[in-house]
């Protein structure tokens, strides 16, 4: 497994609903001819770009590998398929694996039996007997009697950048982060801010997008423990990485009413290496100020739902308070919003474009709701 001694297919794994945010990360990341999928983004690549991606990656939440796809209508036939594989091009013998199974739509549905078959099939080729605690991943999916066999390349999913110790009520996944900013045309080139920021996510997701560093600059990977994995070419690639550019003008802010809150942004930021491009304080929304001398920016904010946080009824006046502030304070800003509650969106008065379309986030539907800059 050198890192360019074949091509495969590479799945980025992303929010269902924001395929096309993860497409045009894909495509900056110079990635060959990248195809969005339902649910993520498929191109053909070798070793070194499932590296590459999960490094630079803001977006996809996994990279899986594709090692096999057949059609196998009876599990005799999968048990024949996935006896033929070459495993040892894929698997080490001394690095534990589980296998997790799926299936709709298709004969073969009971995962169980799924699991063991093609765990036989590994055991036979190199002695190595799957196990439900190991870290290394390997999952086979079964749709419509299509059988496809994928390695997790990643392990932690890809929005523990290792930097988010600390977390409130709800919080907000960073990969999920970069695609909302990315989606509100967010590059790098403007101050952010969230003026109810939780732990600080949408402020250090777009202070390190500003700064250019690679998200995935501090943690290790699943690929690291798969055949022929160089470790020298790995600390090459990552040696190269860009150090932070702290020398911007512009900045991201923070504040909420809660000072638990600020207190764990600020750890965050700090921990990130990005705490002189980010300011954070306790106030409440209807305190919130546009930041002197900056007459254009992004307002990027994740507000409480009710489903989890409250009661719905009570949360119109928080919304009513945020648009107010934001037509007041924040003119030349432009606003970006999430809410699974159309009605909380009109509470804001704000003159949001038509909604994205729903985006799964924390076992709710959300939507993505936009403005142009105010007037």
């Amino acid at each position: 497994m050198s890192a360019a001694d074949t091509d495969f297919e590479i799945f980025l794994v992303g929010l269902p609903g924001l395929e096309s945010v993860l497409r045009r990360e894909a495509m900056a990341l110079g990635f060959p001819d990248p195809q969005m999928v339902p649910g993520g983004v498929t191109f053909n690549g070798d070793w070194r770009d499932v590296w590459q991606a999960n490094l630079y990656s803001r977006c996809a939440s996994r990279v899986l590998v594709r090692i096999a796809s057949f059609r196998a209508p009876h599990l005799a036939t999968l048990d024949k398929r996935a006896r033929k594989l070459l495993w040892e091009q894929f698997l080490r013998p001394d690095v534990p694996v589980r296998i997790e199974a799926s299936s709709k739509r298709s004969a073969v549905y009971h995962t169980g039996a799924i699991a063991q078959r093609v765990g036989n099939a590994i055991e036979a080729k190199l002695g190595l007997q799957p196990t439900d605690s190991a870290a290394l991943c390997l999952r086979v999916r079964f749709d419509d009697d299509l059988c496809t066999l994928s390695i997790d390349t990643s392990g932690d999913p890809l929005h523990k950048r290792g930097f988010k110790q600390a977390v409130n009520k709800a919080p907000l996944r960073e990969t999920m982060a970069a695609q909302l900013l990315r989606a509100c045309g967010y590059g790098g080139g403007e101050a952010v801010l969230d003026p109810m920021c939780g732990s600080g996510t949408f402020a250090i997701e777009a202070a390190e997008i500003a700064a250019g560093l690679a998200p995935g600059r501090a943690r290790r990977f699943s690929f690291e423990a798969l055949p022929g994995f160089d470790a020298e070419v790995l600390a090459t690639m990552k040696a190269d990485l860009p150090a932070a550019d702290l020398d911007i003008v512009h900045r991201f802010y923070g504040s909420d009413r809660d000072e638990g809150a600020i207190d764990m942004s600020r750890a965050n930021a700090q921990r990130a290496g990005i705490e002189a491009l980010t300011r954070f304080e306790a106030r409440a929304i209807s305190a919130v100020t546009r930041p002197e001398g900056l007459d254009s920016g992004l307002v990027m904010v994740n507000p409480p739902y009710g489903d989890r946080i409250g009661d719905p009824g009570a949360l119109t006046g928080l919304y009513a308070s945020f648009g107010r502030v934001m037509r007041e304070q924040f003119s030349g800003w432009r606003v970006g919003m999430i809410t699974d509650k159309p009605a909380l969106a009109q509470a804001t008065g704000l003159p949001f474009k038509g909604p994205s379309a729903p985006i799964p986030h924390g076992g709710l539907k959300v939507r993505l709701y936009q403005t142009a800059a105010l007037d």
